[in-house]
């Protein structure tokens, strides 16, 4: 159980730490993106709640020894507790991984391609809510719509990578929860 926690938190707050950065450096660029783009934070997150799933219900499952030092609780338990707790939070750790980088990546590229690769104080962004474009140099006409057009693609791919890495974390979830209900009580010839 605390594998599972301690390795699933780690791969969230890894997560969170790397797409926060990402989100800080792209709102420099694109202080209008900045509430979109928390998605890779938000998914990072979900990674500790995970672990605590299983952590739950590994720890609901042990069992103490009763008053003559006898027990129930089996090796062959203790042993399906650990691998579902390192499943779960192994998955969660190379999620969160792969969510932070591709969070932190995704969303800098977002920014500068959503801003034409202006920075903020070039375009006026920021300034006056009224004035955002005024400060800049203009593309030219369509030049802001051909941008905010191919920066929604490029998000949109940022999307499906985050979602399957956060698929990572979810299949070591399912594994997990199948694993530690298989259980073998001392005493019984029964699994």
């Amino acid at each position: 159980a605390a594998s599972c926690m301690i390795l699933s938190n780690w791969g969230s707050a890894w997560g969170t730490w790397k797409s926060g950065l990402g989100v800080c450096r792209m709102g420099i660029d694109y202080p209008k993106g900045v509430i979109k783009n928390i998605v890779p934070i938000v998914m990072a997150g979900v990674l500790g709640i995970y672990g605590l799933i299983v952590a739950v219900i590994i720890t609901q499952s042990i069992s103490p020894p009763n008053a003559n030092n006898s027990t129930s609780y089996s090796m062959y338990n203790g042993y399906a507790h650990m691998a579902a707790g390192l499943c779960c939070g192994l998955s969660s750790l190379a999620a969160g991984g792969a969510i932070g980088l591709i969070g932190e990546a995704g969303v800098v590229s977002f920014g500068l391609k959503a801003s034409g690769g202006k920075r903020s104080w070039m375009t006026g962004e920021g300034a006056n809510p009224g004035d955002a474009d005024a400060g800049g140099v203009s593309g030219g006409p369509g030049g802001d719509a051909l941008t905010a057009e191919e920066s929604n693609k490029l998000y949109v791919g940022l999307l499906i990578m985050l979602i399957f890495s956060e698929a990572l974390a979810l299949y070591g979830l399912i594994v997990a929860l199948i694993v530690s209900q298989h259980a073998y009580t001392c005493g019984s010839d029964e699994f």
